[in-house]
């Protein structure tokens, strides 16, 4: 009875993922928020404290150096730990990924390693917040942004050209 319920659930939930849309939505909103928030500044508010609006200029300060302050503790008191456990999640994606050809954490892998190179980048952004005034804030926080979009371009290029690549070597007929 179980292992029948197991066999059905899994023909429910498609492991293809790059045949599937809901992969290809959370792509989208994944680079859409990682572009939006930097370094927990919503980038609205940077461009609005870039064309002179005051309490914007103020508020995008003020969270940014909060945002910069509790990223950077979490690096001092994690990081070691946090880095460990980022790596072993990574090899054991691109292991069980490309070593035994599963479509899932190839899947997962090319969500998270350009995730984890967007939290590198986050991080050396914050330990540059500190002392900065409001002008200099917001040009940072703009170069960073740029730097994520940059990120993002590259990785759905090479997301959607290996999900084509998957898509055409797999056979019709399940084989």
């Amino acid at each position: 009875m179980n292992f029948y319920f197991l066999q059905t659930a899994l023909e429910v939930i498609d492991f293809r993922s790059f045949s599937n849309l809901w992969f290809w939505i959370a792509l989208a909103v994944l680079w859409s928020t990682a572009s939006h928030w930097v370094v927990g500044v919503p980038f609205d508010m940077v461009r609005r404290a870039a064309r002179g609006h005051e309490a914007s200029l103020r508020d995008m300060h003020a969270l940014a150096n909060i945002q910069s302050r509790r990223l950077l503790f979490i690096a001092d008191a994690t990081g070691l730990i946090s880095t460990a456990f980022t790596f072993f999640a990574i090899s054991s994606l691109a292991l069980l990924g490309f070593l035994y050809r599963i479509e899932f954490a190839q899947a997962l892998l090319l969500l998270f390693l350009p995730m984890m190179v967007v939290g590198w980048l986050s991080l050396m952004t914050a330990r540059k917040v500190a002392g900065l005034d409001a002008i200099d804030l917001g040009n940072l926080l703009a170069a960073h942004r740029r730097k994520v979009q940059f990120v993002g371009v590259i990785s759905i290029f090479v997301t959607s050209m290996w999900g084509m690549w998957t898509n055409l070597n797999q056979s019709v007929l399940g084989g």
